[in-house]
């Protein structure tokens, strides 16, 4: 396992991160318990959460995988080896119950980071993410921006940063991310903290995979340049780049087969087109598809750590192992091809 420091930080995060989404609603926690260990025996240090998890949202399961992981690290007692990342949740998003009147402003921030230390049973935040802006933007695959000029509910970005520094300096949290952010977003974080002097968002976790590369068109260059890595989640897209869903077949249990509502990878042909060309390719270089589309994540420059996610252990297993699998020069330039085959089938 390879560990990379976020720049502007002092974070050490292994290059995969283990999701957790999942716990709560299709993991108990004795699965969860599970997953911890053999990933953290495998050299994961880098847990990614979020108050509203488990997915699919709902109030009646909403913080229970935070809880889930705070039973795990007053059990193991490792918490000291571990980088802990959650996330707050924004107005919109069918979350609306969390908190009255939502927003991203000081009381609700506040409100946020106190329940969340409660949940995972510690006292400081290693990486804290806004979930998703607070503003009309495109993101959980959102196309067609509709500009909004008049009554426009919104946070400002100023005020987002001011909480965020009152929670650093209370040692509440340490550093600062984004998520499903868009260019604009992204470059107006860092040029209020630097006018400012406030908190320097040090990640943005965004979706990405052989599917959705459309992170490498606004994103990439400023990850770059700004040295604000991405945490990429969903490299597997729901798990469809596995190729379980090919051909009409649900698996038992799986995520899409009980959550029909998640259709981002599989809703339409050109989907399932690309999907099938990309399990093909990693056949013929006898490859796991999974485990190919995984590397295929690992390996690009912009990327801080590859965020996976499991069901059960086998899957676990195989994902991880994707570190030990490498994309060679000639399969690259396959994989290229057909990206330019399949221009980003799910944006």
């Amino acid at each position: 396992m390879e560990y990379r420091r976020l720049p502007h930080s002092n974070l050490e995060v292994s290059e995969l991160c283990l999701g957790t989404m999942t716990w709560g609603e299709q993991n108990t926690q004795s699965e969860a318990f599970s997953q911890l260990d053999y990933a953290i025996g495998q050299g994961i240090n880098f847990i990614d959460t979020a108050e509203m998890y488990p997915v699919p949202p709902k109030a009646e399961t909403q913080g229970a995988t935070e809880r889930i992981l705070g039973n795990y690290l007053k059990k193991a007692g490792n918490r000291d080896n571990l980088v802990i990342a959650t996330k707050v949740a924004a107005p919109g998003g069918k979350g609306d119950y969390i908190r009255p009147n939502m927003a991203l402003d000081w009381r609700n921030l506040h409100e946020a980071v106190d329940s969340s230390l409660e949940r995972l049973q510690i006292d400081t935040i290693d990486l804290y993410q806004v979930h998703w802006p607070d503003r009309n933007t495109n993101f959980f695959g959102e196309l067609s921006y509709q500009q909004i000029d008049e009554n426009e509910k919104l946070t400002p970005i100023i005020d987002t940063l001011e909480a965020l520094a009152a929670l650093q300096k209370e040692g509440k949290i340490r550093y600062i991310g984004v998520s499903n952010e868009t260019p604009w977003g992204l470059m107006k974080y860092l040029q209020l903290a630097e006018k400012h002097n406030l908190p320097r968002v040090v990640s943005v976790q965004n979706p990405y995979n052989l599917l959705n590369r459309s992170f490498e068109v606004g994103m990439a260059e400023i990850s770059h340049r700004e040295e604000v890595p991405l945490l990429a989640y969903s490299p597997l897209a729901f798990g469809a780049l596995s190729g379980k869903y090919l051909d009409d077949q649900w698996p038992e249990g799986a995520r899409l087969t009980l959550f029909k509502r998640f259709a981002r990878y599989t809703g339409s042909q050109v989907a399932l087109d690309a999907t099938k060309a990309y399990v093909e390719l990693a056949r013929e270089f006898k490859l796991s598809p999974a485990q190919m589309s995984l590397a295929f994540v690992n390996s690009r420059k912009f990327v801080g750590s590859n965020i996976i996610g499991a069901t059960n252990l086998e899957q676990l297993k195989e994902n991880i192992d994707s570190i030990n699998t490498s994309i060679s020069p000639e399969l690259m330039a396959r994989l290229d091809e057909l990206a330019q085959v399949y221009r980003l089938p799910c944006p």
